[in-house]
Parts: structure tokens; C-alpha cells; sequence
């Protein structure tokens, strides 16, 4: 392996059919990069469906009322489903050993002005603990508290954007912003990863909220944080007895499955993580594929290449090289090529995906990426078939007589 007359005479061989290596070389590192690019697009899905959840708790359920489809208990069907104050004590209570945290949410939009500026916002009735199913980040001041909920106070945790909209380069804290018709303090600025949406929401206490519209104690939605130890069985588990709770409550018929909505979040991401990892499957097959063209194309190469220089061999073998010598020359220029290839193919490959980042975000492809271990071992995989494709028809062709092989045309 190490003889260097063998390597002068690879590199000589090489220098003379430029075009046959370049075509043996190209047909490596295409594949190896084509299988890098796929493979490494595989993972951006992965990646896109885990930045999804990536914003907001995954042990979390978003319980929404609807209407009946169907009349139960004396109750007639098309009746509007209403959740109140009663169902966050009552599954509290009931649930102790599921459930972490529950809250409350209440949605509406109006204008919010501050001095001269106004602009049109959602704001958020919610509990304290709220907080945690958003993952909502304070950047400044605080988030509602208990005593907030409790004394009904008339507080508000804006968004960064509005804090922007409104405010200009002037801190939003301590000020008062009008919501509909209604001062509240700001007592904090808040941040949100899912981006600009979320953060031209504005929080304020959902007592308050209930208070302003004649002290109601109606409520759109209901979040419930479960506990993460229960795991996901568990949450199944959970979604089924919450289930069972809320139509027994509201005398909503067992199989009616529109009188109120669960979204169980740890379960859709099992889904959706189950999703990526088939469209991983099927991206990383047709990836292998390629890998398999490129060994067929250097093995169809090398055929061509051993046929051409059969007289050579012949005459080798009449000055006395050996099969095994004539074998080893032919393999190592074979393996020299599809390393060199392969390696390249390989390096270009995790360049591209590198550089690609987040620009592919609207395929919904996010930082494709490729383990080096997993681009290291296609790479060598090939090396080895493309040794392989080398050996088999330099062994035919070590195996003609050199009288056979010099009348070759």
C-alpha cells in the first residue's frame, strides 16, 4: 500500500484519463452529498415540528366549551356549552393528583390607546399561572400574581410590541394604557418566542376582566398544566377522566364528541414527533438511495476502466507482477478516488447545510443539519463499495492469462 512506485504510477494513470477520474470522482461525491443534503433536510422537518411546540408547554391541556350535537338527560341538542369559575375549583379538586397548575383564559380585542397612539390588541384575562403555559419571559416589572387575581386589580402585563407601538422609546412601566374604556396600570413587559403575534397580547387579571363585563363569572377556555411525572400515559389517562368529569357536569351524552374540545398538547407532539420521524425514514431511504446509485456508477466505471487496460495487465503479468500485485494497484487507485470524492462530496455537503440555517423556514425546513457521525459512516460505507466495485473485475481481469490479455482489442 505504501510502495511508491505504486503510487507514482496511480497518480500517472490518474494524470492520463483526467476525464474517466473526474466522472469516478463525480459520481462518489455526488452521491455523498446528495445523501448529507436529504438526510440533513430530514432533521430540518424534525426540527420545524419541535419549534412548533418549542414556544408553549407541552404538558399542557386547552380545554375549549362547544355546543351539543345531541340531546342528553332532558337537555335539547345545539345547546351552548358554558365553563364558569365553578369547573377551575371543582377540577382542581377533583384531579389533585394530576394537575400542577389550571387557569382560566378570557380573549378579547378593543382599542388600547396610550396619550396619542392607539392601536387595536387582544387582551388576555388569565390567572398567575398562566405564565407557565405560555413560557411568557418578563423583560421588565413583573407578571399578575395572586393578589392581582384576588383583589381584581386593574393591572396589565403588555407585550413588547405594544410596549413599542404605544410607548415609542418611553418605558411602558408604571404608566397607564386605556383598554376599552378602562385605565390599568402597566406592571410588566413581556417577551414571547413564538413571535410578533403573541407579543401584542396584553395579560390582565381574569377577575378583572369579569368584573368590567357586569361580573360575570363566565370563562372562554380552560388551561390545565398537568404534572410532568405522570408522563405521557398518564396525560391519556388524565384526558379521559377530565373527559368523562366535564360531560357528567354539563350533562353533555358520552358519544358527543362536539359539546366541548381538549387539546392535549403532550399528545400532539408525540403525533407530530411520530410524523417527523417517518418523514425521516422515508428521506433518509431515498438518501441510501443515492448512495447505492453512486456505488453502482463507480462500479460501472471501474468495469469500464479494468477493460481498458487489460493489455496493460497482460503485459504486467508477462514481466511477472503477480495477481495479487495487479489486484492491489487497480483496488488502491479505486479507493484513492472514492475517498478523496467522498470526503469532498462529504465537506460540501455539511457546508451547504450549514449555511443554509433558517432560509429555508417557509419549506418548513428549520437548521438542517447532519450528525458527523452519520456523514462519516455514509462516507465510509461508500469508500468501502467503491473498494468492492474496484476489487471484483480487477480479480477477473488478474485472472487472464497474459497471452489471453495481450490479444485484447
Amino acid at each position: 500500500m505504501f510502495n511508491r512506485d505504486n503510487w507514482k504510477e496511480i497518480f500517472e494513470t490518474i494524470q492520463k484519463n483526467k476525464l474517466r477520474t473526474f466522472l469516478s470522482g463525480f459520481t462518489v461525491a455526488l452521491g455523498i452529498l446528495i445523501f448529507v443534503v436529504l438526510y440533513g433536510f430530514g432533521n430540518g422537518l424534525i426540527n420545524t415540528f419541535n419549534e412548533f411546540f418549542e414556544d408553549d408547554a407541552t404538558n399542557t391541556f386547552f380545554v375549549f366549551p362547544g355546543r351539543t350535537s345531541m340531546p342528553y338527560k332532558g337537555y335539547k341538542s345545539n345547546r351552548e356549552i358554558e365553563f364558569d369559575n365553578s369547573d377551575l375549583t371543582d377540577i382542581e379538586e377533583s384531579f389533585p393528583l394530576f394537575v400542577e397548575y389550571i387557569s382560566p383564559r378570557v380573549d378579547r380585542s378593543g382599542i388600547v390607546k396610550y396619550k396619542n397612539e392607539s392601536n387595536n390588541y387582544t387582551t388576555r384575562g388569565v390567572s398567575e399561572s398562566y405564565q407557565f403555559a405560555e413560557k411568557t419571559i418578563i423583560m421588565k416589572g413583573r407578571y399578575l400574581n395572586h393578589e392581582d387575581i384576588k383583589e381584581k386589580a386593574k393591572y396589565a402585563v403588555i407585550g413588547r410590541l405594544v410596549e413599542k407601538d404605544l410607548f415609542k422609546n418611553e418605558s411602558a412601566l408604571g404608566k397607564y394604557i386605556d383598554v376599552t374604556g378602562s385605565a390599568f396600570k402597566v406592571i410588566g413587559v413581556f417577551q414571547d418566542d413564538a413571535g410578533d403575534d403573541e407579543e401584542r397580547r396584553i395579560y390582565i387579571p381574569y377577575t378583572t376582566r369579569q368584573l368590567i363585563e357586569k361580573n360575570t363569572d363566565k370563562i372562554n377556555q380552560i388551561v390545565i398544566g398537568f404534572k410532568p411525572e405522570i408522563g405521557y400515559s398518564g396525560a391519556m389517562t388524565f384526558e379521559r377522566k377530565l373527559g368523562d368529569f366535564i360531560r357528567e357536569k354539563k350533562f353533555i351524552d358520552p358519544t358527543d364528541q362536539r359539546g366541548f374540545f381538549i387539546r392535549n398538547v403532550a399528545d400532539q407532539l408525540k403525533q407530530n414527533q411520530q410524523f417527523a420521524g417517518v418523514l425521516q425514514i422515508i428521506v433518509a431511504f431515498v438518501a441510501f438511495g443515492t448512495i447505492i446509485a453512486g456505488i453502482i456508477g463507480i462500479s460501472n466505471i471501474m468495469v469500464f476502466v479494468v477493460k481498458e487496460r487489460t493489455k496493460e495487465i497482460g503485459i504486467r503479468k508477462a514481466l511477472g507482477a503477480t495477481p495479487k500485485a495487479v489486484i492491489g494497484t487497480i483496488l488502491l487507485e479505486s479507493v484513492f478516488i472514492t475517498t478523496v470524492s467522498g470526503v469532498l462530496g462529504m465537506i460540501i455537503g455539511v457546508v451547504m447545510l450549514s449555511s443554509l440555517g433558517d432560509t429555508l423556514k417557509d419549506y418548513f425546513i428549520t437548521n438542517p443539519f447532519i450528525n458527523m457521525g452519520t456523514a462519516i459512516f455514509a462516507t465510509i460505507v461508500l469508500i468501502f463499495f467503491g473498494g468492492v466495485a474496484g476489487y471484483i473485475p480487477a480479480r477477473r481481469a488478474a485472472r487472464i492469462k497474459p497471452i489471453v490479455a495481450l490479444r485484447d482489442e
